[in-house]
């Protein structure tokens, strides 16, 4: 694509034009490509990509298999097909066999890295040797199996054992080699399973550059603050639509509540539909998040009590993906080692997003009326679906892979090309989807005690964040006399203490965990607890400055500072247990998550409804020292779980043994 080059020649143009003409040409020769090569393909794999190529029949925004100019990679050769389709010479066919000779057995992959670190070797991903056969060992290939980079989802959901676990750590520990040809897995029956045609395959989410993992990360960022900032941003018109419908303050705060326990609904019916291989990630996330846009006009005009109730709990159902899914497709672009730095940055959304909402909405409430934190739904939601909508790309490798054996299939007429998740789909039955989605999350959380404490403990410490949209007004407007914008400001608190937590927690994964598990492999899961052990007391702590210091004779700003610790308890609390769980737990680790998200939400939607009456009859100050206690009996569970996890472990019929 050559940007700025005129069709005219150089004679015909103007004379000022002439001596932009040699730049005309040179920039589009080098800029050019580099904007097709990355922008198309960003652009082919977004929803805006897929109607285009829908439109126009596959003659837009190809992708390789459909040029004229592809050739298939050797390994993918077939005795029928070679007069069909060019074969990719630079992917040299395999040697034949010479006269049989002693089976050869391979060392396995930690065996093979304990001896290279003994002997002080550099230990490279293509330098791992991989069996092919019983006869012989070919060096030129590899198989997905050990040396293909896996998303982070494939491969908990791969590790049945703790060994599995051990070894794809060791994996996405190992620095990424030179580029080598994947050679296909062969079936008895002779199907050929569509894998990454190399190491470095660009279409592998795993090895997309820096430059687009970025821009998904942001997407799935501003996504997940906008859409948990809706349910927050409620707050300040309560007021509002009490005086305007007549409610009480109980009825009139279920416009947060709902929307709360309706996005801990979602994730039970979206999470198990992103992960069904024909949908992918990205149909769960453009469908619901344009019907909750759309949602956000009426919900600003509607006029009747019952019907804002309503609608906020659609809007909170239709915004969920993003907590179902989000995780997810970060999963899907970053290794086992790196995933903790991107998954505390989207918990940073999903925390702030709560305490952002006031702080917009506070003001505009206060100089217009309740309805404007509903227009700023709209305003702020509805960038963020164009942006999704135009540069949004799938990242489910399952998805990736079936449509390139689809594509395999119609372009050498080859049936015995498919996909492993195109196999495993065919076994799919609504019913094994429904009972996944909705009975596998209570069966773990009832059936496994640490599962129960870790939901439970999660449950309780989100269900204090949201008393805190009731015991604020109380503490900052009543005490301290701040108007609606004023009030919103205080939860800056919130977002202070997650910067810090961050900071804090990117330096300790990057000094002592990710060095850890370089050098002694992954360890006790209960390691990943070890932070918890010291800032579980910051909860208790944080709420008992709070609670007790939340007085008109002392500055404001106290009460603020324990807020702050305690978000620092919470954020970081949450970050080990989500680190903690999918490793003891692997093939599940999407319906903990799950069930988790369900059991946080409704409690925080209850806690909405009984903060406020227990705040007004006990006081602010009696009331947060509850809680505060019930958080130091959890806290004593961390050490609980700590110490006697192997055990717990051991006799868990779910966790990786």
């Amino acid at each position: 694509m050559l940007l700025f080059q005129s069709s005219a020649p150089a004679s015909h143009l103007p004379s000022q034009a002439h001596s932009f003409y040699p730049l005309a040409i040179i920039l589009p020769t080098i800029i050019g490509p580099l904007i097709s090569n990355t922008m198309s393909a960003l652009i082919r794999d977004a929803p805006i990509g897929q109607i285009i190529r829908y439109v126009t029949n596959n003659r837009v925004l190809q992708y390789p298999e459909e040029r004229p100019d592809f050739q298939l990679p050797a390994t993918y050769s077939h005795p029928d097909l070679k007069d069909k389709l060019p074969i990719d010479e630079g992917l040299a066919e395999p040697e034949p066999e010479g006269p049989p000779v002693e089976e050869f057995v391979l060392p396995d992959l930690e065996t093979v890295l304990e001896t290279a670190s003994s002997n002080g070797e550099d230990t490279d991903l293509e330098k791992i040797p991989t069996a092919r056969t019983a006869h012989t060992v070919r060096s030129s290939h590899t198989t997905r199996t050990q040396l293909s980079r896996l998303g982070t989802r494939t491969a908990l959901s791969q590790s049945v054992s703790r060994a599995d676990l051990e070894e794809q750590f060791s994996l996405a520990s190992i620095e990424k080699g030179p580029s080598r040809p994947i050679e296909p897995e062969r079936l008895h029956d002779g199907t050929i399973l569509v894998d990454w045609y190399t190491t470095d395959d660009v279409e592998n989410p795993q090895n997309w550059s820096f430059g687009k993992k970025a821009v998904v990360l942001a997407q799935i960022l501003m996504y997940t603050m906008a859409v948990y900032m809706g349910s927050a941003i409620y707050a300040p018109s309560t007021q509002g639509v009490m005086e305007r419908f007549g409610v009480e303050i109980g009825a009139a705060s279920m416009g947060l509540s709902m929307y709360v326990l309706a996005y801990g609904i979602g994730p039970l019916l979206f999470s198990p539909l992103s992960e069904i291989p024909i949908i992918g990630r990205n149909p769960p996330y453009m469908i619901s998040y344009a019907i909750f846009v759309v949602l956000t006009i009426p919900t600003a005009l509607v006029d009747n009590f019952s019907g804002l109730i309503a609608l906020r709990f659609l809007q909170g159902f239709f915004g969920s993906p993003c907590l179902a899914t989000g995780g997810a497709t970060l999963q899907d672009m970053y290794s086992l080692i790196k995933l903790p730095y991107v998954l505390s940055l989207w918990a940073f959304a999903a925390t702030c997003g709560p305490a952002l909402g006031p702080i917009i909405s506070g003001f505009s409430v206060q100089a217009k009326n309740w309805r404007w934190s509903m227009w700023e739904m709209l305003w702020m939601n509805g960038p963020v679906f164009l942006s999704l909508f135009f540069f949004l790309p799938e990242t489910s490798s399952a998805n990736i892979l079936l449509r390139r054996a689809q594509r395999l299939r119609a372009r050498t007429g080859n049936a015995h090309l498919k996909s492993q998740s195109e196999i495993d789909q065919a076994d799919l039955t609504p019913r094994a989807i429904a009972a996944e989605a909705l009975f596998r999350p209570f069966q773990l959380i009832a059936l496994d005690p640490s599962i129960a404490f870790t939901a439970a403990y999660t449950a309780l410490i989100y269900g204090i964040f949201y008393s805190f949209f009731e015991a604020f007004p109380l503490v900052y407007s009543a005490m301290y006399g701040f108007n609606l914008g004023e009030l919103g400001l205080t939860f800056l608190a919130v977002t202070v203490g997650v910067v810090v937590s961050i900071a804090w927690y990117w330096w300790y994964i990057y000094t002592v965990v990710e060095p850890a598990i370089r050098e002694n492999g992954l360890g006790a899961p209960e390691r990943r607890l070890i932070p918890a052990l010291f800032v579980t007391f910051l909860v208790p702590i944080g709420l008992f400055i709070f609670g007790w210091t939340a007085r008109p004779d002392i500055h404001w700003i106290v009460s603020c500072v324990g807020i702050a610790l305690t978000t620092i308890g919470i954020f970081l609390i949450i970050q080990c247990i989500f680190l903690y769980l999918p490793l003891v737990y692997p093939q599940y680790a999407a319906s903990l998550f799950a069930g988790n998200d369900f059991v946080r939400s409704a409690v925080a939607a209850g806690a909405i409804h009984f903060s406020y009456p227990m705040f007004h009859n006990l006081g602010v100050d009696r009331g947060v020292s509850l809680l505060a206690g019930l958080t130091i009996g959890c806290s004593f569970g961390v050490y609980a779980l700590f110490f006697f996890g192997e055990r717990l472990r051991a006799k868990s019929r779910f966790a990786a043994q």
